[in-house]
């Protein structure tokens, strides 16, 4: 187990993203925390003028940073689920994955401090960046983000350090006491079962993960292959999910869903030829498939194409099946203007608008995007 997560770490330097992934499905967290803490101690008695206590960075990772993340996801729409589910099930993963992202980031420091001190303040400076970057794949793997999202959750994840910074004094206090075994002894015996809550998010997900790959070694479980290669494109690993989702295909032509996540990831890459032939795959199939949204793909393949009357037929029927579809409204908007038919299209990027604005909690998350889109076509 030691020799797995430590080449877990170090492949971090190599392939961050399948790096992170594979954190995510083996890492411990207990590794993570250990290996936190020897860095940490390693770079309090070889850097010059460092007064930190050696558990201090762990302390402010696991009280203050990843905890800070969770909710600027969650306030950015991208967590499922509501607050405190999404806390409950992405806490320990997110954090397995931070602190083996603050070890590989402030492993090289460790370096230039026993062999190159005059280097020092350059090299903290790439520590920062280098950790950073490894957050964004982080956040990407956990939470299922697209590039943009995960930018803006990196971005805004400076606010709790900021906040613990001025709190600095208190925070000092509490690590006294974090400190104490007596105190240790109270969290265990009284807290053991929150924090075992808090750590279930990553038992089950490694669990869920072996056991499919278990079931995907049976080479005629199309299910298994499909499964895994959802998990791999909710993580941005698009080339590993076209590969399961082919496999599941060529094990069963007939999974419609397969074909129709490998159109979603040609349309997404630009390869508008692939996607249509995959959605035509799924038209043949299943002309109502996923309540008719194979129609809004292929409209949106239309549109991409600028054929935009194409675009309006699909649409203009997807539109009558699902009337309340805010980026089915904001794409048919796009396929009436790109046709010339600009009051039709002001009047459905209004609908959009309003559609998104209207539509259940549950919903409003995702279509608020496709709302805020609508409201900028309608002001252009």
């Amino acid at each position: 187990m030691l020799i797995a997560n430590t080449k877990l770490l170090l492949r971090l330097y190599q392939q961050p993203a399948a790096a992170m992934s594979d954190i995510l499905d083996q890492g411990g967290l207990l590794f993570a925390s250990v290996a936190v803490l020897i860095v940490s101690w390693l770079l309090a008695h070889s850097i010059p003028g460092l007064t930190f206590s050696f558990y201090a960075p762990l302390f402010i990772l696991v009280a203050v940073y990843v905890p800070g993340i969770v909710p600027i996801a969650s306030l950015t729409g991208r967590v499922t689920g509501g607050f405190g589910s999404g806390f409950q099930r992405d806490y320990a993963p997110l954090l397995t994955c931070t602190a083996n992202a603050w070890t590989a980031a402030n492993l090289p420091l460790l370096a230039v401090a026993w062999f190159r001190p005059q280097l020092l303040v350059a090299a903290s400076a790439f520590a920062y960046l280098y950790f950073a970057v490894l957050i964004f794949f982080a956040v990407r793997t956990v939470f299922g983000t697209g590039n943009g999202a995960a930018v803006a959750i990196v971005g805004l994840s400076w606010i709790p350090l900021v906040g613990a910074y001025f709190l600095w004094g208190p925070l000092r206090y509490l690590l006294s006491w974090v400190a104490s075994p007596f105190f240790l002894l109270y969290v265990f015996f009284y807290l053991r079962g929150e924090l075992g809550n808090l750590g279930a998010g990553l038992r089950s997900r490694q669990s869920f993960r072996r056991n499919l790959e278990a079931a995907a070694v049976n080479p005629h479980d199309s299910d298994a292959q499909y499964q895994l290669g959802l998990i791999y494109q909710r993580r941005r690993q698009l080339t590993e999910a076209i590969r399961r989702f082919q496999n599941a295909v060529t094990i069963d032509q007939s999974l419609t869903d397969a074909h129709f996540q490998l159109g979603r990831i040609a349309r997404e890459q630009g390869r508008l030829k692939d996607a249509l032939a995959h959605f035509e795959t799924v038209v043949n199939q299943d002309e109502r498939h996923s309540q008719s949204e194979i129609l809004r793909e292929i409209g949106a393949v239309y549109v991409s194409a600028r054929q935009y009357e194409d675009a309006r037929l699909q649409l203009a029927e997807y539109s009558e099946r699902r009337p309340y579809d805010a980026e089915g409204l904001f794409y048919y908007g796009q396929a009436l203007e790109g046709s010339g038919k600009v009051k039709e299209a002001r009047e459905v990027y209004e609908r959009a608008s309003e559609a998104a604005s209207l539509a259940p909690p549950y919903l409003r998350r995702a279509g608020a995007k496709w709302g805020r889109l609508a409201r900028k076509a309608l002001a252009a």
